[in-house]
């Protein structure tokens, strides 16, 4: 279920989201304990972009488990030697039970549309997943070697449905052209600046001016003009068809670039120029002294195009031939923040996979064949140890428990059906929400990335490992205040 966030900063600001790293990123914690769960959160949306709900979920199961062991008297040290092992034997199985098709195009193309959909499914994208799904795929295979998000840029605009939004190749800059300069510029070559260009204002800080008349107040406002005159000419011999700045472009210089035939975009944001430079080739400039020591960028068509009522500039045909443009469309603003969060955790998730390229089986699968291995290990296993590595497989049971709880269906019938066909030798089966039952996970698709798994594994242990060691909290005494003494 989605939760809403409410902004105690900025009133009336609202979130809708049901993305974990989000929800713990914004709300404000006390407990220690759960500073260290908030976390892993970050710590596994930063690796990986995806699993961050999991990977506290199973990290609370492991400390609940853990507090009835030590309730029974026994000791922290003696549960983590046991799940130490535990861990290592679950470790193994998940790796035992991955697949890599990295060798076939079309089967490993096939995996990551697969991994797309079942990290869309829990998400707002879950009704379009299979659209998204194939969008996100087509734009990852297109960094090839690069897989650099940065070349993926992501723009919102309100309207239509999410099913309009489409893959645009090529860079989308959400900023209009200077009035009076050209809206289509072929073969560009362009030159990304962040430089004031306002000294056509008089700007004189912390100081007075006097003067007898107003032709000298003109002539202090002509000698300005020349200043900037003269800067522009210098942008000029940089034998460049297109300028973009990523502050102001005022009124004077605007006027001097329209009539040399020069295209000009102002006050393209940080974030915004950074990836531009990237894209084009260019180099970021503030000086403009030696024209010939500065990397121009460059691009085969720059056009003003329109998404919905809105004017935006298109980049094609530029260097970074691997870029491309998500444009996400929708009835309101939260719907898109929504998608674009979703989608970015499946092209993150997508790009993890690239690069680790094996792919486990999701629905609860995984989770029951890692603890299938430690209840064969338990067998084995003497002494309090065993208690620990027990609860390790409960909890890493639970994880299915919750996807059939969220899914409306009989959580405890599910489970054991489930563990029933593992034991009888369904190594494949997991839960089919679509239905209700256990089905088939590879007849079925519901595919997951062998990277992020692992990392859910291995962070909820650590996480919880961390806690399980801690006895005892020490806060300190907030700092006596001195007496105010012009009170005598």
């Amino acid at each position: 279920m989605d939760k809403i966030l409410v902004s105690s900063q900025h009133e009336g600001e609202i979130q809708i989201t049901n993305d974990g790293a989000t929800i713990l990123r914004s709300i404000h914690v006390d407990n220690p304990a759960a500073k260290v769960l908030v976390d892993i959160s970050k710590t596994q949306d930063n690796e990986v972009g995806d699993g961050t709900t999991s990977v506290c979920v199973l990290a609370g199961e492991l400390l609940r488990e853990a507090e009835k062991l030590v309730q029974k008297g026994i000791h922290p040290q003696n549960i983590i030697a046991g799940w130490r092992e535990a861990y290592r034997v679950a470790a193994a199985a998940l790796e035992g039970s991955a697949k890599d098709n990295s060798s076939n195009p079309e089967a490993f193309r096939k995996d990551l549309v697969n991994i797309a959909r079942t990290t869309l499914s829990s998400k707002v994208l879950a009704h379009h997943r299979d659209f998204f799904s194939e969008l996100a795929v087509s734009a990852v295979l297109r960094l090839k070697k690069n897989l650099n998000l940065e070349n993926i840029h992501m723009i919102k605009k309100t309207g239509a449905t999410l099913k309009d939004s489409y893959l645009e190749s090529g860079f989308i800059l959400e900023k209009k052209i200077g009035v009076g300069q050209p809206k289509r510029l072929e073969k560009a070559k362009i030159l990304i600046a962040n430089t004031p260009m306002d000294t056509d204002k008089i700007k004189i800080f912390s100081a007075r001016g006097y003067a007898d008349s107003t032709a000298q107040v003109a002539a202090i406002e002509q000698a300005e003009r020349d200043k900037m005159f003269a800067k522009c000419q210098k942008i000029v011999d940089h034998g460049i068809n297109c300028f973009i700045n990523r502050q102001l472009i005022y009124n004077i210089p605007e006027q001097f670039f329209a009539d040399r035939g020069i295209m000009a975009i102002e006050h393209a944001d940080f974030d915004g120029i950074e990836r531009l430079a990237a894209v084009l080739g260019g180099e970021i400039v503030s000086t403009f002294d030696y024209p010939d020591s500065v990397k121009l960028g460059t691009c085969d068509l720059i056009e003003e195009i329109m998404i919905g009522e809105d004017k935006v500039i298109r980049f094609s045909g530029v260097p970074a031939g691997e870029a491309c443009t998500v444009v996400l469309r929708g009835a309101s603003s939260h719907i898109l923040e929504e998608a674009e969060r979703s989608l970015h955790d499946a092209l993150c998730v997508l790009v993890s996979t690239v690069k680790e390229t094996r792919v486990v089986l999701g629905g609860g699968c995984s989770e029951m064949i890692m603890a299938k291995a430690i209840d064969e290990l338990v067998s084995k296993t003497p002494g309090k140890k065993a208690l620990a590595q027990e609860a390790f497989a409960r909890a890493l049971r639970q994880i299915p428990t919750i996807i059939a709880s969220n899914g409306g269906y009989d959580s405890s019938e599910l489970l054991t059906q489930l563990r029933a066909a593992h034991y009888s030798g369904k190594t494949t089966a997991g839960l089919d929400m679509k239905q209700g039952s256990v089905g088939d996970m590879a007849e079925l698709g519901v595919f997951e990335s062998y990277r992020v798994k692992s990392q859910v594994l291995i962070s909820a242990v650590e996480a919880a490992e961390q806690i399980l060691r801690v006895d005892q909290i020490f806060r300190s005494a907030p700092r006596k205040r001195d007496e105010d003494q012009r009170n005598h």
